[in-house]
């Protein structure tokens, strides 16, 4: 019989994650370390998995803590929701943003945590796919707000930040004996990216061309925490954000054979007309949480 994650035990694993301290942790909970070290372990016990390691340097996350942080940190997310919907009053705001699966996932959740708190009355609904099926569908109306990944020479939208992209591979194995190659060093090169249409996608893939590497798509997936895993599994390399990589993944670059890639941008785009209240503070709290200044 399956055993249920309890709320309180990832968000206790998810400010230590985050903060890389119990003590800090437990200030930002209004708990003790202790407390904060018991709940860690209830939660270690209960999938059966160590998340963290700890010793005279500090806390790091696992391998297992890395993938189960990405879903933590959307479980939270759905929980949180869910509460706000529940506990609204009558009549009640939304606000509908598309944004790609590795934003909503590594960028949103503070803010929707925070905005959530101080409009608990607004309900936002988070939609995920590629950023230029975003951009077509934000003229439509379809969703109220988007935030997108654009090439820096592409115009649309506000400029939220100016985001570096970093090529990414699997872990080192100390096991592993020397004459095993790392993946990158495979050819043809095989890569795990996201569907075609992902504005990075197509960085990664035209900077290879262009040197004249062979590639092959070994593994492909909307989902970030699908790639993330997929790189930890050692299935090939990819290309991403800098503000979506685990610390668990090993970045490499020209030193390795790799061409450099160009920073992107991270766009917010609205919908035409007068917007409503809540459509401008949820901008506002992207600009203020995700922007230059917030990095």
């Amino acid at each position: 019989m399956l055993a249920n994650l309890d709320t309180d035990l990832l968000r206790a694993f998810v400010a230590v994650a985050e903060q890389l301290s119990f003590t800090r942790a437990g200030e930002r909970l209004g708990r003790t370390q202790a407390a904060v070290s018991q709940q860690v372990r209830r939660l270690e016990d209960t999938v059966a998995k160590r998340v963290f390691e700890r010793d005279t340097h500090g806390v790091r996350l696992t391998r297992d803590g890395e993938v189960l942080l990405a879903y933590a940190r959307r479980m939270l997310t759905l929980n949180d929701e869910v509460m706000a919907l529940m506990r609204r009053t009558t009549t009640v705001a939304s606000v509908r943003i598309g944004t790609p699966d590795d934003y909503a996932t590594m960028l949103l959740p503070e803010v929707l945590a925070r905005f959530n708190a101080s409009y608990p009355d607004v309900m936002v609904e988070v939609v995920c796919d590629n950023s230029p099926d975003l951009v077509a569908e934000i003229d439509k109306g379809r969703y109220d707000l988007a935030l997108v990944t654009r090439r820096s020479d592409d115009p649309g939208g506000e400029l939220v930040r100016r985001e570096p992209v970093a090529w990414v591979a699997p872990p080192l194995d100390p096991a592993t004996g020397p004459g095993v190659r790392p993946v990158e060093r495979c050819d043809p090169l095989p890569l795990a990216l996201f569907p075609k249409g992902c504005v990075v996608r197509d960085l990664a893939v035209d900077a290879l061309d262009r040197i004249g590497r062979d590639w092959r798509v070994a593994f492909t997936s909307k989902s970030v925490v699908a790639v993330h895993g997929a790189i930890l599994g050692g299935l090939g390399v990819t290309a991403m954000e800098e503000c979506t990589v685990p610390p668990s993944l090993r970045r490499i670059g020209p030193a390795d054979g790799f061409p450099e890639l160009p920073d992107i941008h991270i766009a917010l785009h609205r919908a035409p007309g007068q917007l409503a209240k809540p459509v401008r503070l949820l901008a506002d709290a992207i600009h203020d949480l995700v922007g230059e200044t917030a990095r």
